[in-house]
């Protein structure tokens, strides 16, 4: 059927074999190019877009020389590892109540979530650290709807939900995303924010051990939206370093396939 998202395969085949009218995804999980014959109807507005860390009472990375930390993201062990190198990162796989068990059971000091997601399932602990300094996935703390193209009724029933100001951040961080040809398989990390008239759009890629980073900050008005995301991927993808990054998944990937 031409689905490609690991996370929404299923959801999008239901839709697509009229099994369903309407799917609800958490819109980082969502490929920069839906399936055809499929379209984002409405953008929630975003919740909290911030990483957190669950750890062991007491524990504080600032203080910690060496530490294991759990998380199944390349972009949060990207950027961890930029913090903290002597750090041991490990895998974890599961919904959020198995990774929760798991980080119980296996004694690590620490795993990295995103807070939105644990705010939405009742499940945020009193004590966890905020990651300020880490900048999110693109779309990270957004839901979309997805519904068939050809479905007008529904779209348009659909579009009521949509909240403006978050589908503008969202399009620019997933333009920046799509330009740098990046998924899951790079770490890319994107963060637009708009106060009144005005968008403040960071960027960056960095390799998987966190010791090179190519960063891009872009400002502009709200009307001109459209150009922002290009405009900071062409800075990465035209930037020695950057090149050198992308390149180097490219040929990962294709030995992978």
């Amino acid at each position: 059927m031409g689905v490609q998202g690991v996370f929404t395969k299923e959801l999008d085949s239901a839709l697509l074999s009229n099994q369903a009218d309407v799917a609800v995804h958490s819109l980082k999980d969502v490929p920069t190019i839906l399936p055809k014959g499929l379209v984002i109807a409405a953008v929630m507005e975003r919740a909290s877009y911030e990483d957190i860390l669950i750890h062991k009472p007491g524990f504080d990375p600032e203080k910690t020389e060496k530490a294991i930390i759990a998380t199944s993201s390349i972009r949060r062990k990207s950027q961890w590892l930029k913090r903290f190198p002597k750090h041991t990162l490990v895998n974890v796989r599961g919904n959020v109540e198995t990774r929760l068990r798991k980080f119980k059971e296996e004694g690590w000091d620490g795993i990295i979530f995103a807070k939105a997601g644990l705010e939405r399932l009742n499940l945020l602990p009193k004590d966890f650290k905020l990651l300020d300094w880490m900048l999110p996935a693109p779309a990270q703390g957004a839901i979309a709807v997805v519904c068939r193209e050809e479905d007008e009724k529904v779209y348009q029933a659909c579009r009521k939900l949509n909240h403006e100001p978050t589908e503008i951040r969202i399009k620019i961080e997933r333009d920046f995303l799509y330009h740098l040809e990046g998924g899951c398989s790079v770490p890319i990390s994107a963060l637009a924010t708009i106060d009144q008239d005005e968008v403040l759009f960071k960027g960056m890629v960095s390799s998987l051990d966190g010791e090179r980073e190519v960063k891009t900050v872009k400002t502009g008005f709200v009307k001109e939206w459209k150009k922002i995301g290009l405009e900071a991927a062409d800075e990465i993808r035209n930037s020695k370093e950057g090149k050198k990054i992308l390149d180097e998944f490219r040929k990962l990937n294709r030995a992978k396939a």
